[in-house]
């Protein structure tokens, strides 16, 4: 098990199980995605890296919903006004 998982500080520090869970998943896709590393990755798996990444506050929780590009409301048949 990763380390950094074993106590609830880091869900604490993103204000939930939920939120880390999101957390977790919206960074691992930009990594897969060629996203850079914000911390030195040395021998640590990707899980490792973004919650080390958590950790020492490199990256957040953004509470405010994500705006929609225009090519993204089109796929899901939305408009932007």
């Amino acid at each position: 098990m990763i380390n950094g998982l074993k106590n609830d500080e880091i869900t604490k520090l993103v204000g939930g199980r939920f939120r880390l869970t999101a957390l977790i998943q919206r960074r691992w896709a930009q990594l897969l995605e060629g996203a850079r590393p914000m911390v030195e990755r040395g021998q640590m798996s990707d899980l490792e890296l973004i919650v080390e990444e958590i950790r020492q506050g490199k990256i957040v929780v953004d509470d405010e919903p994500a705006a929609m590009t225009d090519d993204e409301a089109a796929r899901a048949g939305s408009e932007t006004l």
